[in-house]
């Protein structure tokens, strides 16, 4: 299996990538990894913007032609902006999702977390199993 895993991101074990952006933002997207299990988009639920949440805290849900997946936030932070963009191409997830497909910007509320998040190659050595 090829997967693509962009080393300058980080990674939950819940399948999300964050991108620093500087000054405890964060953006946040689903993994290459797991937009394959997923299959074709047809819909994505953004989070709100301005709400906070909770590590591990249900935030937006991807729809597919297969399934329906619940997307998590990596740390505690607030919702600062959503990829409005998915409301009209939501399939920028599949054939984008390190890029396009981003769905959410959180700032932080907790570095610790920030930095307990997986590497590309923890990331890696999980979804290889």
């Amino acid at each position: 299996m090829s997967t693509i895993l962009p080393a300058d991101l980080q990674y939950t074990d819940s399948h999300e990538w964050v991108k620093d952006e500087g000054n405890g933002l964060y953006r946040v997207g689903i993994t290459e990894h797991a937009q394959s299990l997923l299959g074709d988009v047809v819909f994505i639920d953004l989070p709100t913007p301005a709400k906070r949440y909770q590590a591990g805290e249900e935030c937006a849900t991807v729809e597919s032609v297969k399934a329906v997946s619940d997307i998590y936030a990596p740390f505690d932070g607030e919702i600062v902006e959503v990829n409005s963009q998915l409301d009209d191409t939501p399939e920028a997830v599949n054939s984008s999702p390190y890029e396009d497909g981003w769905m959410f910007l959180i700032k932080s509320e907790r570095p610790e977390q920030v930095a307990a998040l997986l590497s590309a190659e923890d990331y890696h050595a999980l979804i290889a199993d």
